[in-house]
């Protein structure tokens, strides 16, 4: 292959491709030359949002006055609705003035914390497994990955005495992800309590990320609301996840006034605000009340159990109560690894399910199932692996 003359930048070394793109990709190119793959991979939530959101953003984007820029901070109505959310859902109160920065989905916030927070020479506490993102924005701020595990004999929660024995003198940042992605697991408020004091303890940046509190969870908790928080925590949310509105890309930071204005630094380098409309949707959104949720909640109960037949059919085992938008299962033991298991479903059967190692070692001998088809899909599928697999 020629050489390039112009190379890329040391910090993309040794960083993949996003595995769901390139795994996209090949469903995509199975998908023209034979039957149509069934995805149970993705956690794209299906379902629509607040018919009142969806009014709102037809209304306001025929206004002649929505289509210029926005405050890069985000729209005061935005932030304010964040701040009613959050009192109401977790009872913490924020000053919607100060402690929120809207973001275009809490993925961002990610990248923008990473880079605010973490020098070359840093490091920050990963979980194993965990979401990709963490390791990814980490490396891409030039610091270095030190990743904890998380073990199911210990249900799935991070062992603080033994990452204090891993070394942790140059850790600045500790990604946590309750409820946790991929296993399903609730945090307690006696493991945000010790997380917070162990974050103090250490002068640890402790950043939780929260998409998931209102999937088939019935009481959702925010790290913020632990003693002490606000002074070494923050939080990202998301639309996306807990009110249908994934590809609208709206999300938040919340945090210590002092934070949010570096974050505000980074940011406007980044980014304009969001289109007028869509953050008038989304406080529309914002104010939906129990029944909404549990009418989607409804929903998801229903294609669980029709997933965990699906995981039975293959002879997994799994918790049966977990959070999220995901079953994580462990595989069988005649199963030498998830992905393998997966590869294999997917080229024979054409149905694609994750396999756990891209979460980190601790995931090899586990996949993850999306709850984010419609049952019927789902029975298809199990229709589909019903017959022997190789």
């Amino acid at each position: 292959m020629k050489r390039l003359l112009i190379e890329p930048s040391t910090r993309i070394e040794g960083l993949e491709e996003y595995y769901f793109s390139t795994k996209l990709k090949q469903i995509r190119e199975m998908n023209l030359t034979g039957e149509t793959v069934i995805n149970l991979g993705i956690g794209s939530p299906d379902q629509a949002p607040a018919e009142e959101a969806i009014e709102e953003l037809s209304v306001q984007a025929r206004d002649k006055n929505s289509h210029g820029y926005q405050p890069y901070q985000g729209l005061p109505d935005l932030r304010k609705a964040f701040s009613g959310w959050y009192s109401r859902s977790y009872g913490v109160e924020l000053d919607p003035d100060s402690q929120i920065l809207p973001l275009f989905g809490s993925k961002e916030g990610l990248m923008h914390i990473a880079m605010s927070f973490l020098s070359p020479g840093d490091a920050a506490l990963v979980p194993d497994p965990g979401y990709p993102a963490y390791s990814a924005v980490t490396r891409l701020a030039g610091a270095k990955v030190i990743t904890y595990p998380l073990l199911p004999e210990n249900g799935w929660m991070p062992d603080l005495n033994f990452i204090e024995l891993m070394g942790i003198d140059r850790v600045k940042v500790m990604w946590v992800n309750y409820p946790h992605m991929p296993t399903g697991t609730r945090a307690t408020k006696e493991l945000f309590g010790e997380l917070v004091a162990f974050a103090m303890n250490h002068r640890i940046l402790l950043v939780n990320d929260n998409p998931y509190s209102f999937i088939l969870n019935n009481e959702p908790i925010s790290l913020l609301a632990a003693p002490d928080a606000i002074e070494t925590c923050l939080e990202l949310n998301s639309l996306s996840k807990s009110h249908n509105m994934a590809g609208w890309r709206i999300g938040m930071v919340a945090g210590r006034k002092e934070y949010m204005d570096y974050l505000m630094r980074f940011k406007s380098q980044m980014d304009s605000g969001m289109f007028r409309p869509m953050q008038l949707a989304a406080v529309k959104a914002l104010e939906a009340g129990p029944e909404w949720y549990e009418k989607i909640n409804t929903v998801y109960r229903e294609r669980k159990v029709v997933a965990h037949a699906l995981l039975d059919n293959l002879k997994c085992t799994y918790d049966e109560d977990q959070a999220g938008l995901f079953v994580w299962a462990r595989i069988p033991s005649s199963e030498r690894s998830g992905q393998e298991l997966a590869d294999r479903i997917l080229m024979e059967k054409r149905v694609f399910i994750t396999p756990g190692f891209i979460f980190g070692p601790q995931g090899d001998k586990y996949i993850r199932v999306s709850l984010c088809q419609p049952k019927e899909i789902i029975v298809s599928a199990i229709e589909r692996i019903n017959g022997a697999l190789l």
